[in-house]
């Protein structure tokens, strides 16, 4: 299951979860659409072990800003609340899946 990201819940998620993978995106961005159905069916297959987040940089600029965001989409992944990686642009699922599984 995906979360949503917002100014107010943000900093929650990442202290309440070990690893989490936050999608950086738009509505009006044409690559993340095109990834977004990929990083749902990443959110499905670690339900219980990683907190997959979708944070719109339109809606939480704050946030985008706050980890340099300039193109998107952007996953980054923290670990204990920490960016540790992240990935630019519309990537392959294993490409996604490697990183997290390293992670755990």
């Amino acid at each position: 299951m995906e979360l949503t990201a917002t100014n107010g819940n943000f900093a929650e998620i990442l202290s309440a979860n070990n690893v989490v993978l936050v999608d950086f995106w738009a509505t009006w961005c044409g690559p993340c659409r095109m990834l977004g159905p990929t990083v749902e069916t990443v959110a499905n297959e670690y339900d219980g072990k990683v907190a997959v987040v979708k944070c719109n940089v339109d809606e939480c600029e704050d946030i985008a800003v706050q980890y340099g965001i300039r193109n998107i989409p952007t996953l980054i992944f923290f670990k204990g609340g920490q960016a540790v990686d992240k990935l630019v642009g519309n990537v392959p699922k294993t490409e996604i899946t490697a990183k997290l599984d390293a992670l755990l």
